[in-house]
């Protein structure tokens, strides 16, 4: 079969980094292929390559059989190339159909707008494919997995043949990801070709065909889907085998250490993010948190941290109201945070390691003495820290952290967040755009913290994450609680309905 899309010998150089080293892909007419590789392989940039976003040093491309350059999204589109980015690119406050005919508006008269044929066509190729979108409905108002379904139409009405869908699940229900990829196969059916960028191999066996796999910019093979297992696609990612399985005795919980009463907290737009919330953790026990991005998982969090205010309601540690208490005084009282945004709340990226393993306690003995910051005592400290946690740098503790790769940096937090021999340890997003590698060490370094007798609050949107780490699991739909479930008696089913607000037997755990 020939190929619609052939990518031979790219090369993209960025200050400091080779992001893809002579990298070859075929694309077949009518398939759904894969990328897949771990954080910083070069998947997105490549797409990106395809669709004239980035332009690279070397290498050609050819699209149904011709040399063709690419050299900014318009090009792509004239050849019939569409792509739906991990962050969705659409004006909230625009209708449906609006978004979808933007700079390709159809015109009556003298200069007016003819949306009615537009919604009207729309409406048409929805019904179509399956993707039950209402033209008429504002993007604000409708739900994330919508919101995608509207960047898929966007590509259909351009007419587009060839599909990049760059990490589509990552904001999806499991009911949503479900139907997404029925949709995926319909589109293929229908004759058109499809480039999958994901990390998800559960996704991959699913709905692609064959699978290209990148290792730190360079191809390491193209491989049959169907004859190929998922922990070989995971072995060929990272370089060596991985456990997929979360080796975990049952848990035996304690007392309760972190108790959460009728929490209220507002959110970034005035209103409640977080309505009347309730949860026990109990120690020697993983409570998780399930929920779509921004259904309160940030107010929840920042609101036991100390970062926001609660509105009402109150926080107790081993008993004590903290709800009033600053970020330090919950630290000084055993409460450790590994943040969902590494860059923004985890690390000073221009410090260096070693000042970034005491930020939480520079001014505390045998670190400070009269004022002034004690290395001697510093620089081991650090340097166990990045030894017991596999923290791999240039220059060790002298390492700046904007240095570190994502997953170094990533274990360096956990690291330091752990090495305080926390009370409850609330762990966000801990594994987010790691390769399964990091997630499989970072996971077991949980349950350790569970197995010790700590208390675990995670709050994790990969749904898989959940199910495997938690003993108990919370799911959060518009800031309230919809159930309270034991991990061991539910299934991705049950907890996907409440995920997206159908109330279910989930009941008290």
């Amino acid at each position: 079969m020939e190929p619609i899309v052939e990518m031979i010998g790219i090369r993209k150089e960025f200050p400091g980094i080779v992001a893809n080293d002579d990298v070859n892909l075929q694309l077949l007419k009518g398939e759904i292929h894969a990328v897949l590789g771990e954080n910083g392989a070069g998947k997105s940039t490549l797409m990106s390559i395809l669709f004239g976003l980035y332009q690279p040093e070397a290498g050609r491309i050819l699209v149904r059989g011709r040399e063709v350059r690419i050299q900014n999204p318009n090009v792509a589109n004239d050849l019939k190339i569409g792509m739906v980015h991990q962050h969705f690119k659409l004006v909230h406050n625009f209708t449906v159909t609006e978004n979808i005919i933007l700079g390709l508006e159809p015109m009556v008269g003298l200069g007016a707008l003819d949306t009615k044929k537009a919604a009207a066509r729309i409406r048409e190729m929805s019904t179509r494919y399956g993707l039950n979108v209402d033209p008429d409905a504002r993007i604000e108002e409708i739900t994330v997995g919508m919101q995608q379904r509207v960047e898929i139409l966007k590509m259909l009405y351009r007419n587009a043949e060839i599909l990049i869908f760059d990490e589509p699940t990552s904001v999806l229900t499991p009911q949503e990801i479900h139907e997404l990829m029925g949709i995926l196969k319909g589109l293929v059916r229908e004759g058109r070709s499809i480039l999958l960028i994901t990390h998800k191999l559960k996704e991959i066996k699913e709905v692609a065909d064959r699978c290209t796999v990148l290792r730190r910019g360079r191809v390491v093979g193209t491989v049959t889907v169907a004859d190929t297992t998922e922990a070989r696609m995971a072995e060929m990612m990272v370089g060596r085998k991985v456990s997929f399985a979360v080796d975990k005795a049952p848990a035996k919980p304690g007392a309760v250490t972190l108790e959460i009463r009728n929490l209220s907290v507002m959110g970034n737009r005035k209103v409640l993010g977080l309505r009347d919330f309730s949860l026990e953790v109990r120690k020697g026990e993983i409570v998780g948190v399930a929920g779509v991005d921004g259904n309160g998982q940030a107010e929840l969090v920042e609101a036991l941290t100390g970062m926001r205010r609660a509105e009402s309601g109150q926080v107790l540690l081993n008993g004590t109201d903290i709800t009033a208490d600053s970020v330090r005084q919950r630290i000084r009282k055993g409460i450790a945070h590994i943040p969902e945004d590494r860059h923004k709340h985890g690390l000073v990226l221009d410090y260096s390691l070693e000042d970034n393993m005491i930020l939480e306690l520079y001014d505390q003995p045998p670190f400070a003495r009269r004022g002034l910051l004690d290395r001697e005592a510093i620089r081991p400290y650090a340097e166990k820290i990045l030894s017991d946690f596999d923290v791999r740098s240039g220059k060790g503790v002298d390492s700046n952290a904007r240095d570190l790769s994502g997953g170094n940096q990533q274990k360096a937090i956990v690291g330091r967040e752990i090495e305080l021999d926390p009370e409850v340890l609330i762990a966000v997003q801990p594994t987010r755009g790691l390769d399964v590698g990091a997630i499989e060490y970072i996971h077991r370094r949980l349950v350790e913290q569970r197995d010790g007798g700590k208390a675990v609050l995670l709050v994790s949107l990969e749904l898989d994450e959940i199910q495997n780490l938690s003993d108990r699991i919370a799911v959060l739909f518009r800031g309230e609680r919809m159930g309270l479930l034991e991990a061991s008696a539910t299934d991705e089913n049950e907890i996907g309905l409440l995920m997206a607000g159908v109330q279910g037997k989930g009941g008290a755990a």
